[in-house]
């Protein structure tokens, strides 16, 4: 067998990297730090460290601002991230055997209905909907005891992920873009502290021999050769083969369970024939804007979304605010004040879908006039903050 060479880069165990991730932003609290800044300092690539720091965003363990270059920044949770990895190598768990044994047809009277608020691993709470006459968690589980992949397909900040994490306590998440590779997935050679290269196996791996949820989330924004990997776990074979070590064979246990998210309109995201035949059941997720209002965030911009959102599905429109987004008017609104919270709403539209959004504010809230939220001119200095001797006069003749 030939071993790796050494210029192979180091990766950590699993769910190690966030790890260093929320420590490195627990260090730094003041600041506010991009994927490149984190990888230069960590030494790792920008996809293993960008998925890292989402995940972390996702449990409520760090916080994130920006659009186009993405910045993260430390929060109450981050330090207690830091002391512990989030994914545990195989064998950390026992096999969900339990639910696994039941696996038997039954009506959908034959379980308690879970309608109340369930609190999710990072601490969020979320609100069960309705699917198929049951609560959306529940019909997830049955599903999963009925080995019936899901695919859940919606914009961005609509809940897929949040869904899953509360019906699935023991989910392990993959945070996929196109730069998740083969061995995020199986896993691959890494160095131990003694510099031995060790084989440290993957989410996928630790989720088959577990017997636990895995999220392949954005999985059509993963290359289709990579998502390769994944079919033999799911179809009747239920195992797969780990050719960079010795080609051992991985075999699921009872409770292994398959969802994936899938962000349809989103710049890359391909949903091949492939990876649709393998989801039996594909769930359309959109904005709960009833959950919306009995959350208590302001009618009138609940009422400006359901337009844009009936607009979106006419095709006259590309953007739409979602749950998160309303989430985030309501948190920005209590911080700092209505107007601005409306113009940073109409600044984290597309900037082609501005205008328009700007449009709809304006007719449904009734203010006169609305903009991105911009920094404005500057303020006077406080007389508190003057040079000894100077006065407001003679600073004011320097301007000129």
């Amino acid at each position: 067998m030939t071993t790796p060479g050494p210029t192979r880069p180091a990766r950590t165990k699993g769910g190690e990297l966030r790890a260093k991730v929320a420590r490195l932003l627990a260090d730094r609290p003041a600041d506010k730090l991009t994927i490149g800044d984190m990888a230069r300092q960590l030494g790792h690539s920008h996809g293993a460290v960008r998925n890292a720091a989402l995940t972390l965003v996702r449990r409520g363990e760090a916080d994130q601002s920006g659009t186009g270059q993405p910045q993260f920044r430390a929060n109450a949770k981050t330090a207690a991230a830091a002391q512990r990895a989030v994914i545990s190598p195989p064998g950390t768990h026992s096999p969900r055997v339990q639910a696994a044994t039941a696996r038997t047809a039954y009506t959908a009277a034959a379980a308690p209905r879970q309608t109340g608020p369930i609190r999710r691993a990072g601490g969020q709470l979320y609100h069960p909907r309705e699917l198929a006459d049951l609560p959306d968690v529940e019909a997830l589980n049955r599903l999963r005891d009925a080995d019936v992949p899901v695919l859940l397909y919606g914009p961005p900040g609509t809940g897929k992920t949040s869904l899953v994490e509360a019906a699935f306590p023991d989910l392990l998440t993959v945070a996929g873009d196109g730069d998740t590779t083969v061995g995020d997935l199986i896993g691959e050679y890494t160095q131990d502290d003694a510099g031995a290269y060790v084989f440290q196996y993957g989410p996928l791996v630790t989720a088959m021999t577990e017997g636990r949820a895995l999220l392949i989330d954005d999985a059509t924004l993963i290359s289709p050769k990579v998502l390769a990997a994944l079919y033999p776990a799911m179809d009747g074979r239920r195992q797969i083969q780990v050719k960079a070590h010795k080609g051992e064979t991985i075999k699921a246990e009872p409770g292994f369970y398959v969802v994936a998210g899938h962000n349809p309109g989103v710049h890359g995201a391909v949903l091949t024939e492939a990876l649709a035949s393998r989801f039996s059941v594909q769930i359309q997720i959109g904005t709960d804007y009833d959950l919306a209002l009995a959350l208590r965030i302001d009618a009138r911009v609940v009422r400006v979304a359901r337009h844009l959102a009936h607009q979106v599905e006419l095709g006259e429109l590309g953007w739409a605010p979602q749950l998160r987004e309303l989430l985030s008017y309501q948190k920005t609104e209590a911080v700092l004040g209505t107007k601005a919270a409306l113009a940073n709403l109409v600044g984290i539209a597309p900037e082609e879908d501005r205008d328009t959004v700007a449009a709809a504010i304006i007719k449904t809230v009734g203010v006169k006039k609305i903009a991105p939220l911009t920094l404005g001119k500057q303020l006077p200095a406080s007389p508190a903050r003057q040079p000894p001797g100077s006065t407001g006069s003679a600073h004011r003749g320097r301007q000129r």
